[in-house]
């Protein structure tokens, strides 16, 4: 069996096209490792911030101990969360209750991907991004009431009724506003 230098050229540059195609593939997972990144490091900002601005309120000392100024005691707050015991209800829908929280994080996650983070930095381009947006951030509420009436208990379920109609009542002038100006923008 005879394998011309056509044949050899054709192979390698078969090889070279599905490598770059793994390449490219590792870099489109990239810009979503930077945003998460960027997700947390802005949590971890608001929080100590949040934290130094109620001890200088409230007169009394902060959490200065865990870190230079206290910067690492969100990350310590986060890991006493994970090693917290998690706790069921006896009478509640189990599958529900664990459910319920993941769907309110998971749709404010996904409403990122259409917010632009800069010139041509977004994640997912789309033609009804501002629509995307409202759609996806108006599930929130929904993993608030199933939290919330999935325990079986009626201040639970009150609770999960009164974050979701705070998270609405928010949700429907910021509707409103961004409504206006995409409106005002698109000829």
């Amino acid at each position: 069996m005879i394998i011309d230098r056509v044949e050899v050229e054709t192979i390698n540059s078969f090889s070279k096209l599905e490598l770059l195609k793994e390449v490219y593939g590792l870099i489109s997972i990239l810009p979503i490792l930077t945003l998460l990144l960027g997700i947390t490091i802005e949590v971890l900002i608001i929080v100590w911030l949040e934290r130094e601005i109620s001890t200088s309120i409230q007169q009394r000392i902060g959490p200065e101990y865990a870190g230079p100024l206290g910067l690492l005691q969100a990350i310590v707050d986060g890991t006493k969360l994970l090693f917290k015991e998690d706790i069921l209800p006896s009478r509640g829908d189990i599958s529900l209750f664990s459910i319920g929280p993941s769907i309110a994080v998971i749709s404010i996650l996904l409403s990122f991907l259409v917010i632009p983070l800069g010139y041509h930095f977004v994640l997912a381009d789309l033609s009804i991004g501002v629509f995307l947006w409202i759609a996806i951030s108006s599930i929130a509420p929904i993993g608030l009431l199933m939290a919330g009436y999935s325990s079986n208990n009626k201040y639970s379920f009150s609770g999960g009724l009164r974050a979701a109609a705070q998270s609405i009542s928010y949700e429907i002038p910021l509707t409103f506003c961004v409504l206006a100006i995409s409106l005002c923008v698109i000829p």
